[in-house]
């Protein structure tokens, strides 16, 4: 494993890409590192099939001085295998140096707000977290809620998450409304509270740009963003040239000021 997520001090600034060669993820990551980023996040939906092995996804991680956390979501924009074909794939990427793995909160058993609660989906979703250990790894549960949620139903959520022994939880809802995202902050200040591992709690939404520049200083402690702006992906995050100069600027942080009881 090449660095740790885990072993930085919270929050820790995580440039997000996407590519479909190891060049352009090299490219982008080493302009992440230019920016400031603590950590590399590479989602895999769009690298082309000749380049899912462990030589061109070690080239990437060799490329920078950070540590790379890996996600394959059900999003695939080349080929159609099902979610234990992705998870062959991200385990090829712990034995090229991955320092840490999504692993959604329904895999294997695909289900509403992206959690399962069935047995056996549970149970290999365990041994496949103990799998990643095992090699070095951390993981990083997760789940993306495509609506509002109260603060209590985020927490419940992410408790059961909790359990299956994942390093981090994480969960990205939406808010829409000011009253929602009202919501969203009581939440990442409840989270920090009700949880026992290091937590992700992020927003997407017309009003979720506000939360995504607080919730590093309310208890989130891996957040994401991007080097520029690519039409490809459309992501939403703010840059990483942005999130840190809110950071730098703020010289303020809940952990520091109010520790978790």
């Amino acid at each position: 494993m090449k660095g740790s997520f885990l072993k930085q001090r919270f929050p820790v600034i995580c440039g997000i890409m996407a590519g479909q060669t190891p060049g352009e993820l090299i490219a982008e990551a080493q302009a992440a590192e230019a920016d400031g980023a603590q950590g590399i996040t590479v989602e895999l939906m769009d690298l082309k099939p000749e380049f899912r092995n462990e030589a061109s996804l070690r080239e990437v991680i060799d490329s920078v001085m950070l540590p790379f956390m890996f996600c394959f979501y059900r999003n695939d924009r080349w080929e159609e295998g099902g979610d234990e074909e992705r998870q062959k794939l991200l385990l090829t990427a712990v034995d090229a140096g991955a320092a840490m793995i999504d692993v959604m909160g329904d895999l294997y058993d695909p289900s509403p707000l992206e959690i399962t609660r069935n047995p056996r989906a549970v149970d290999r979703q365990k041994r496949l977290i103990d799998r990643i250990h095992r090699k070095g790894a951390e993981v990083v549960i997760s789940s993306h809620v495509p609506c509002a949620r109260t603060a209590e139903e985020v927490t419940e959520q992410l408790l059961q998450l909790e359990a299956r022994g994942a390093d981090v939880v994480k969960i990205v809802t939406r808010v829409e409304t000011e009253e929602a995202l009202t919501e969203a902050i009581r939440t990442t200040m409840l989270l920090r509270h009700e949880l026992h591992t290091p937590f992700i709690h992020l927003c997407t939404g017309a009003f979720s740009r506000p939360h995504r520049f607080l919730c590093p200083l309310l208890g989130t402690s891996i957040l994401f963003a991007v080097h520029r702006y690519d039409p490809r992906y459309r992501y939403p995050q703010p840059t990483i040239r942005a999130m840190k100069a809110v950071l730098d600027n703020i010289p303020w942080d809940i952990r520091e000021i109010a520790p978790r009881e």
